[in-house]
């Protein structure tokens, strides 16, 4: 070969390695954090334990769960955008600060369409429509009926404002024409004590902490919010069934890298994922706690949810004039 020319493929060599990303071939060589923007021993913190869990064989070097919680997801969600694109920092995100906080707070600091890459879409967790059992009301139909007669009378929980328990119920009065009160507590456990003893009279809370007191008797299950029944409870209708056409408030689940992450880290990650979702005891445990599981893992999947899910909350949220801010 030309010594010109053999100079010249050396620096054309030389000019690839800088550009690709430093060690994306061997990726990953270090612990990956998996920043899960709740509380530890919430729902999404257990899911997102049991993904962890199932990444180990693939990611030999670790993956530690990182919790960042604070403004409805907003602080971990921050993180993660701000993070360097290189694949060791991801978010355990919900529809919350995917979707539906940039219509909640006027000052986001992320955009949830522009300032990440999305990996894959896991699914979706609805909640049940619960009453306390002294309220004459065995049906949607007749909550409504109920509630049309005794307009402010009746209250909702809310594990806190901006929830999908306080989101819920303004989708159900915007859909059914009531006028039942919000009351915000600060988390599920505090709203279902008040539901409990009768201090309000319903709540749109996660099936699986609603069970227990569901098959004592304590609560009376009128639907479940999602489009579909759970296999939870597959004999329960859900409220679209129930009068109210086209009623689906569910919670999604989906991980996204910072903007920039390189594509074939995002593609390793997908794999990932995807395969510890196939793992039966996963998929078990996922599904114990009422998770939908997807059946399209890709990337793509997680961008259609997000812009789907956060032009529809938009125009709920400005309708009914909800901010937290």
């Amino acid at each position: 070969m030309h010594k010109r020319a053999f100079l010249a493929l050396l620096a054309a060599a030389a000019a690839l390695s800088f550009a690709l990303p430093a060690g994306a071939g061997d990726y990953p060589d270090r612990v990956v954090k998996f920043v899960v923007p709740f509380p530890p021993g919430g729902p999404t913190d257990a899911l997102a334990r049991h993904l962890a869990e199932g990444l180990q064989p693939r990611f030999p070097a670790g993956v530690i769960v990182d919790n960042r919680a604070g403004a409805g997801g907003n602080l971990g969600a921050e993180a993660v955008a701000k993070a360097e694109p290189d694949g060791y920092t991801i978010l355990f995100g919900t529809s919350g600060p995917l979707a539906i906080n940039k219509s909640l707070y006027s000052k986001l600091p992320y955009d949830p369409l522009t300032s990440f890459a999305p990996v894959i879409y896991i699914g979706s967790l609805p909640n049940v429509l619960v009453v306390n059992p002294t309220l004459p009301v065995n049906h949607v139909s007749e909550l409504i009926a109920y509630a049309k007669e005794r307009p402010g009378k009746l209250s909702y929980a809310s594990s806190g404002n901006g929830a999908s328990s306080h989101l819920a119920g303004v989708v159900f009065n915007q859909m059914a024409g009531t006028e039942i009160l919000h009351v915000p507590y600060k988390g599920t456990g505090p709203a279902l004590n008040d539901l409990l003893g009768g201090h309000v009279q319903m709540t749109f809370t996660d099936i699986l902490t609603a069970l227990p007191h569901i098959q004592s008797g304590k609560l009376r299950a009128l639907g479940v919010t999602s489009a579909e029944r759970s296999s939870v409870l597959p004999d329960l209708a859900t409220i679209s069934e129930q009068g109210l056409k086209g009623f689906d408030v569910s919670v999604f689940f989906g991980i996204v890298a910072p903007k920039g992450t390189p594509q074939p880290i995002i593609a390793k990650l997908n794999d990932a994922f995807a395969a510890a979702l196939r793992e039966p005891a996963i998929r078990a445990a996922f599904t114990a706690q009422g998770i939908m599981l997807s059946s399209d893992t890709a990337p793509a999947a997680l961008t259609k949810k997000m812009e789907t899910e956060g032009a529809r909350w938009e125009k709920v949220i400005s309708e009914a004039k909800v901010r937290l801010d």
